[in-house]
């Protein structure tokens, strides 16, 4: 009966969450509950303080029934993007407008942990005392991060092209540094990729699609896979790793160590790099700024002869690649986003369409919206964001006690955290 309760209440409140304002005969159709429960559900919520009235639906004479939406002022959650350029931490109420924010460039470029994790930390404590939000009132923490992730209290990090090799993140964001107190936030950490594609499952143009594929460019190129509607995570939570997937056989060394991986043609440094190729600098530079390169790729013009050869030839393979992921997963949609798929996305998307139509097969491809992203460059850390509401909404937000003490309002059940 426990179960079926929290059961009930998730349903409800998700409901709310995506679709609200509803009236509560709403509500109950689309959650498929009664119209008892869903009157026991919505007064409890409402008692809780989660579930507000929201003014009344028109009515054409008959008595106005009261639209309901779940408060933003509820609680907070906060999401940190763990980018190869900057940590990115922002603070949100529940209808994830931003309260807060603060970005860091960590002088490693993202590869010493300790150094990441000292910034997490102070833009933790950043974001709390710029929005004037007690600590109490947040629900969790999201962390978006590089490569794969072990599901578990230490959330062990294994990112092998920057380096971290089975990276308790959790554990040492809990612990803290020489200069940072540890958090005891509930944490939940991801793979930034499957972060963003939530996001944009939620909120952006992936929203409304049941089988969906939502592409990050940047650094890497990694996916977030959405079938059925669920994130597809595979055995080990590592699926989605299409970056490095080979193109080449014996291609191009890839960060990761193999050769040929796709992200070795169209990573932004491996783009950045063959476009020195490309003009003939013999001495090419290992420290460039790549989002400014980036920026001067986009920006040339017809007469840019080494830009216009290496547009095509990132086109060609993402194109490529992108027709392997129809043949694979027969989506919907597919969403091209992240911070080098918004910069070269106007360049590329054309040509990218058409090369995925000659390689993917006639059937699934007729069938396939190939889209740029509609959110901005925070998307990363709006997803993030996302995975502790996730939680929220799934435990039903129930209290863990029926009754605040000291005058705190009741502690949130959120799932164990990670």
């Amino acid at each position: 009966m426990r179960d079926l309760r929290r059961s009930n209440r998730s349903r409800v409140l998700i409901e709310l969450y995506m679709n609200g304002p509803m009236t509560r005969q709403e509500v109950g159709l689309a959650a498929e509950v009664s119209a008892a429960t869903v009157s026991n559900l919505v007064g409890e919520l409402i008692t809780q303080g989660v579930v507000v009235e929201a003014g009344v639906e028109e009515s054409d004479g008959g008595r106005p029934r009261a639209l309901l939406q779940v408060d933003a002022s509820y609680g907070h959650v906060v999401g940190v993007d763990v980018g190869e350029t900057a940590v990115l931490v922002e603070l949100f109420d529940l209808s994830l407008e931003v309260l807060a924010s603060h970005s860091c460039t960590p002088d490693s470029d993202g590869r010493d942990v300790d150094e990441v994790v000292a910034a997490i930390l102070d833009g933790l404590h950043k974001v709390i005392a710029q929005a004037g939000v007690s600590p109490d009132s947040i629900i969790g923490v999201g962390v978006g991060v590089p490569g794969l992730v072990e599901r578990g209290d230490d959330a062990v990090v294994h990112a092998q092209t920057v380096g971290w090799d089975g990276i308790p993140i959790g554990k040492m964001l809990r612990a803290g540094t020489s200069l940072h107190a540890g958090t005891s936030l509930p944490l939940v950490v991801d793979n930034g990729a499957k972060a963003f594609g939530q996001a944009e499952a939620w909120f952006g143009a992936a929203r409304s699609a049941s089988n969906a594929i939502v592409l990050l460019l940047g650094g890497g190129a990694g996916t977030a896979i959405i079938t059925d509607g669920q994130l597809y995570r595979g055995s080990f939570s590592s699926a989605g790793e299409w970056g490095h997937t080979t193109v080449a056989a014996d291609g191009r060394l890839c960060r990761c160590g193999a050769r040929g991986c796709l992200e070795a043609y169209v990573g932004a440094a491996a783009v950045v790099a063959r476009y020195e190729e490309l003009r003939g600098e013999t001495q090419p530079n290992d420290h460039p700024d790549v989002v400014a390169q980036i920026l001067a790729i986009a920006a040339a013009g017809p007469d840019d002869a080494p830009a216009a050869q290496l547009l095509e030839e990132t086109a060609t393979y993402l194109g490529t690649g992108i027709a392997d992921l129809i043949n694979l997963f027969n989506p919907e949609r597919i969403v091209v986003g992240g911070w080098m798929g918004a910069i070269l996305g106007d360049k590329l998307l054309p040509r990218v369409r058409q090369v995925a139509s000659e390689h993917a097969l006639k059937l699934p491809f007729s069938h396939v919206a190939i889209v740029a992203a509609e959110l901005g460059r925070d998307a990363v850390a709006l997803g993030a964001a996302t995975l502790p509401i996730s939680r929220f909404l799934a435990s039903g937000a129930i209290p863990v006690q029926s009754k605040p003490v000291g005058g705190r309002r009741p502690t949130i059940e959120v799932g164990r955290r990670s």
